[in-house]
């Protein structure tokens, strides 16, 4: 289908909120709640978004965005983050870096730092630190998903084990309210947990959006982790799982607010 430029605002909109409804879309783009109606409808028909009262969501869990659109969304909030995860890690250090296009924009933010080990089953992360003649670069083998450039399945995890590096930088697919880390792939989530068991400090990173996704896949639970980087303050459940297992959280909101 040819989305209209309409209908592609639509699913920004709907990507960044979770939901969208009718009557904010008509009064957003000055057009009729029937215009609206039918624009959900035409994206409603191909999976994009799915129907419900009054508007449309985000499907339900089961199909991960298309890699390009993930990489669009929210990217500069993904950029900050990854600047306040760099301030964090140290030159000198061995990390493990997971599949996801918030860990690339970290993979960026590490360019200029000085004798780091980075073992990854992310080829784009690789293929950015290649640029870096002071990082050393460990790509893991196993099953190329072309989708994305990971290297998923049993093979990866068992390379994975070889490790035990300083820090783990780990991206979700979704964040749910009771602290879980979820993903699509299974064969990635064991990749992903392999990288949390061998690691001495793991630290999710992942923007707002994560919070309003859901996936079929659980990888671990942010109780399981050492810190958790975002850009705004997460819901209120989540906090309170932090605090209660000692998990700091570091936002971006925070860092940019005037003292």
């Amino acid at each position: 289908m040819a989305q209209n430029f309409r209908q592609s605002e639509i699913l920004t909109i709907a990507r960044e909120a979770g939901k969208v409804t009718v009557e904010e879309l008509a009064a957003r783009f000055n057009v009729t709640a029937q215009t609206i109606r039918r624009d959900l409808g035409d994206l409603c028909e191909v999976g994009q978004l799915t129907r419900v009262h009054g508007g449309a969501t985000i499907p339900s869990g089961v199909i991960a965005l298309g890699y390009e659109d993930r990489r669009s969304l929210a990217s500069q909030e993904k950029d900050a983050i990854a600047r306040m995860v760099a301030q964090q890690i140290p030159d000198g250090v061995s990390l493990f870096m997971n599949i996801g296009t918030t860990t690339e924009a970290v993979a960026r933010a590490l360019l200029k730092h000085r004798n780091l080990m980075v073992i990854t089953n992310n080829l784009n992360v690789a293929n950015i630190l290649a640029t870096s003649p002071n990082s050393e670069v460990i790509v893991a083998g196993g099953i190329l998903r072309r989708a994305d450039g990971a290297l998923v399945g049993d093979v990866t995890a068992e390379f994975i084990a070889q490790f035990k590096v300083d820090y783990a930088i780990i991206g979700s697919a979704a964040v749910d309210p009771d602290g879980s880390l979820l993903d699509y792939d299974f064969r990635e989530v064991r990749v992903a947990q392999a990288i949390i068991r061998n690691a001495r400090k793991s630290y999710l990173v992942a923007d707002h959006t994560k919070f309003k996704m859901s996936a079929p896949v659980r990888i671990a639970s942010l109780a399981d982790l050492d810190g958790f980087f975002t850009d705004v303050a997460p819901p209120k459940s989540i906090v309170q799982l932090c605090a209660e297992h000692d998990v700091f959280i570091r936002t971006v909101e925070n860092a940019t607010r005037p003292r």
